[in-house]
């Protein structure tokens, strides 16, 4: 038996709604705060993400999937979203467009990392990137938008934390006086960060492991080093937040795990994912667009992780999919009759289905129950001679003889009545 690859997930028609339900939920916020839909590419040239996400980052280093073509060019599958939306907004001269270029997007990402709950080879991201605006107004709206689509799927114990990464001349500023101080405690951090030193050292910052969070406990501070400028960026949009409502909480340690990213950086935890605790993260990227080719456009985004998502989203906040209704046709003339009338439903709407190895009226109704049927209709040789059926409500077991003739509009007023909103999709 050939089985799926470690590190990938086949997602069963039982766990569809929940995925479905998150994806809807995600395009509805974007949408509200006039995000479109944007779908590019899952392979890319390996030159866009080594150039954007950073040569030196794990991800380029360790964890991307990359092949040859037939060409010999190297491919890649892209193990996140920003830089095939930024390569697209380039491409298409999207800069030109005086309208808002806010942009959606959803789909598989891949990167060779070690399985774990939450964390799979082939995950699925949920992102908006927004071009073009530098105030710090954007920020906000993008945090925003993230905060306020987590919080509308209810997941438990949600936390934002907010860094200013400052511009890259800040940072330019900073890295000597951290790398002079992780290279007095390198003895005391873990293999990781030791090869992160000369080429990554922020990324030290942000190690999870205890041994290097207690040894870079008293390392500079990034925020010493920043320009008044930068200063005044990261306060508006805290101010910005504050007035929106939304709580969140510094973390000077955030700094994260790509190098594109400058001035705000954010973060929102779920408590009850363990380690790898992070649900949604992001920030701006100004110098991105023009360091993949394009003009000097100021950009800000997050990306989501659907499969954490739907670790932590209680199953009570997940809307069931439409009633669905049974024809339980037995009997010779019945059958020929029930699958026009299973054509008839589905035509004007009507979820409808029917078991057609069934041939008797307990195999049916046993049918009907697994299926989660909210009416089944009984169609048997005799009530085709009366040109009548039996609607049986599966949840009352309460049953009524109504005219074929009307059954199909009889169903569709039944469910929008509002006892049956609770079915509805």
């Amino acid at each position: 038996m050939i089985k799926a690859i470690k590190g990938v997930k086949d997602l069963l028609p039982e766990e569809s709604p929940r995925w479905r339900f998150i994806e809807d939920t995600g395009r509805r916020w974007a949408q509200r705060y006039g995000f479109q839909e944007i779908r590019v590419p899952i392979f890319e040239t390996t030159m866009l993400f080594a150039r954007s996400i950073g040569a030196t980052t794990d991800i380029v280093e360790k964890e991307m999937y990359t092949f040859a073509d037939r060409d010999g060019s190297s491919l890649t599958l892209r193990p996140e979203g920003t830089a095939g939306t930024v390569r697209a907004f380039i491409e298409h001269n999207r800069a030109a467009d005086p309208r808002p270029q806010k942009f959606y997007y959803t789909g598989p990402m891949f990167r060779h990392e070690r399985p774990q709950a939450g964390r799979l080879r082939q995950f699925h991201q949920f992102g908006v990137e927004s071009f073009g605006i530098a105030n710090p107004r954007a920020d906000v709206e993008v945090i925003s938008l993230l905060w306020r689509l987590l919080s509308d799927l209810s997941l438990p114990g949600l936390t934002l934390e907010i860094n200013n990464l400052g511009y890259s001349d800040d940072r330019a500023r900073y890295k000597p006086l951290l790398v002079a101080f992780l290279k007095s405690v390198e003895t005391r951090l873990c293999a990781n960060c030791q090869r992160r030193i000369e080429g990554n050292p922020l990324r030290v910052l942000d190690c999870k492991v205890p041994d290097c969070r207690s040894a870079t406990e008293d390392a500079p501070r990034l925020a010493d080093s920043l320009s008044p400028a930068a200063r005044d960026h990261f306060a508006c949009v805290t101010a910005g937040l504050q007035s929106v409502g939304i709580p969140f909480d510094l973390n000077p340690r955030l700094v994260r795990g790509l190098d594109y990213y400058c001035l705000t950086a954010f973060e929102v935890t779920c408590s009850h994912l363990g380690a790898q605790n992070a649900v949604g993260a992001g920030g701006r990227y100004d110098g991105l667009v023009e360091q993949l080719g394009g003009p000097a456009v100021p950009a800000v985004g997050f990306a989501v992780g659907l499969e954490r998502i739907a670790l932590m989203m209680p199953d009570a906040v997940i809307v069931p999919s439409a009633p669905r209704i049974y024809v339980a046709a037995f009997g010779t003339k019945a059958v020929d009759v029930g699958c026009a009338l299973l054509d008839e439903l589905r035509q004007a709407g009507v979820p409808a289905d029917m078991d057609f190895r069934s041939t008797s009226l307990k195999a049916h109704l046993r049918q009907a129950d697994r299926l989660g049927a909210l009416y089944t209709i009984l169609l048997g040789d005799d009530e085709i001679e009366k040109g009548t059926a039996t609607l049986r409500n599966m949840q009352t077991k309460a049953q009524e003889d109504l005219p074929l003739r009307d059954l199909v509009s009889s169903l569709q007023g039944r469910l929008r009545t509002p006892e049956s909103a609770p079915f509805s999709s």
